[in-house]
């Protein structure tokens, strides 16, 4: 677990809200959580995608989804609902 990924109290609230994934075809090699963290780790860095630490997946698969994402909107899904859980618990102001 690298010094940025998420913390297990972090995951425990955002894994709900993520996409169920494909059940047919070979099982992925790496979890989401480890994708999540290396996109977390490149968009805080501003790093280039081939610079995403290889303990979270090849950049081209942590790449892949986070595109996927963007295109689909689950991103901007899951900021929703977070918002939310944060407005409902008094977090916003």
């Amino acid at each position: 677990m690298g010094r940025h990924d998420l913390t297990n109290a972090q995951w425990a609230k955002l894994e709900p809200l993520l996409p169920a994934g494909k059940k047919s075809g070979r099982p992925p090699v790496h979890t989401k959580r480890q994708l999540i963290d290396g996109i977390r780790c490149r968009t805080r860095a501003g790093a280039p995608w081939r610079d995403v630490p290889e303990r979270n997946g090849p950049w081209e698969t942590v790449y892949g989804l986070f595109r996927r994402w963007q295109r689909d909107g689950t991103w901007h899904r899951i900021f929703e609902q977070l918002q939310a859980r944060a407005d409902a618990e008094g977090l916003i102001t």
